[in-house]
């Protein structure tokens, strides 16, 4: 019963945020069209005006504000797993003589996650000031097709370096953007790229981990009980062989809880562990988000805008790319003169 209504919760939570998703969508997401502009034109019509305000300011506050809430709610769900896994699946696989060095695993991993946490959030990105901007004008040499010579930014008044780009979240310059993260409330660029790698390393191992032995402690668990060679009664009061979806049924109302955090954490790692693949693919050919989403563009030549790139029609090539190893050392030592003196 507490994980029926568990997953009722979830259910309702994850409706809710598609539903405001696509009231949202419908103004601030242009590019996304299809069955989210189509879904957010349904809900507007039986949506009140004041909850699509409402919810379009608390969504701009969220995505397009520096601000702190998805901070916490990282440290909470954090918090939430652990807390079960400590309190229930620790002390469980301790008695079922499961190794303790593999059941300390998890909280290492922890350790080193909350370590490169830290500094992405509070690491300069490589922020392009008036005093460094002559040198950052030096690290990387424009390709004249996505970074194009003598660029201002408007905004801060100063000359773009190649490969960098204004951060409207933050109001800044920043040397090699990748992309604003929400989760560390920071731009992640060319000086904490490293530390941001690192972060999703550990934090997708976390997941795989506490999967595995979740998943292992359940499987112990049903081996030693001998559910698999009983039977059950059903509906009809027929005698049945224990299959799969009867020993799951089981195990949701025995270990509602311990089930419930399996699922999160599998998915999780799921997410997680193509987002690291993608970011490791940028690593590997010296890419960034943004150079990636905008050679795309500059490769289609159905898309239209206004931007550099529609107006440069040559041939994009990826001048930045050396071998792959040489690429991985410019993440974990950064091409900067940032701090030379002329």
């Amino acid at each position: 019963m507490d994980f029926l209504v568990l997953f009722l919760i979830y259910l309702a939570c994850v409706l809710t945020s598609i539903l405001l998703l696509c009231i949202y969508s419908k103004r601030t997401h242009n590019f996304a069209g299809g069955i989210l502009t189509d879904g957010s034109q349904v809900f507007s019509h039986f949506v009140p005006r004041w909850l699509q305000r409402a919810t379009q300011k608390t969504f701009h506050h969220l995505f397009h504000t520096r601000n702190y809430v998805f901070i916490i709610l990282h440290l909470a769900l954090e918090g939430a797993v652990y807390s079960e896994y400590a309190w229930e699946i620790f002390h469980y696989c301790l008695e079922l003589e499961f190794s303790l060095y593999h059941l300390l695993l998890p909280y290492l991993l922890l350790i080193i996650n909350l370590f490169f946490f830290i500094l992405s959030c509070m690491t300069n990105p490589g922020i392009i000031t008036k005093s460094n901007e002559a040198s950052f004008l030096q690290v990387y040499e424009y390709d004249e097709v996505i970074f194009l010579k003598n660029m201002n930014c408007p905004t801060c008044n100063l000359r773009k370096p190649a490969r960098s780009k204004h951060c409207s979240i933050c109001n800044r310059c920043v040397h090699r953007f990748d992309h604003h993260c929400i989760w560390v409330n920071n731009c992640i660029g060319a000086l904490n790229a490293r530390y941001f790698l690192i972060y999703l390393l550990t934090l997708t191992a976390m997941a795989a981990d506490i999967a595995i032995i979740t998943a292992a402690f359940l499987t112990r668990l049903v081996l030693l009980s001998g559910m698999t060679m009983g039977t059950y009664f059903d509906d009809h009061g027929n005698e049945q062989p224990v299959d799969i979806a009867f020993l799951i049924q089981y195990l949701f109302l025995t270990f509602p809880r311990i089930v419930f955090m399996l699922g999160f954490v599998i998915v999780l790692c799921l997410l997680l562990g193509g987002y690291v693949c993608f970011t490791l693919y940028l690593a590997v050919t010296n890419q960034t988000s943004n150079e990636w989403y905008k050679s795309s563009r500059a490769k289609c030549h159905r898309c239209h805008n206004s931007d550099p790139v529609k107006e440069k029609p040559s041939a994009y090539r990826n001048i930045y790319a050396k071998s792959a190893w040489t690429n991985l050392q410019e993440i974990f030592n950064p091409v900067t003169y940032y701090e030379k003196k002329k």
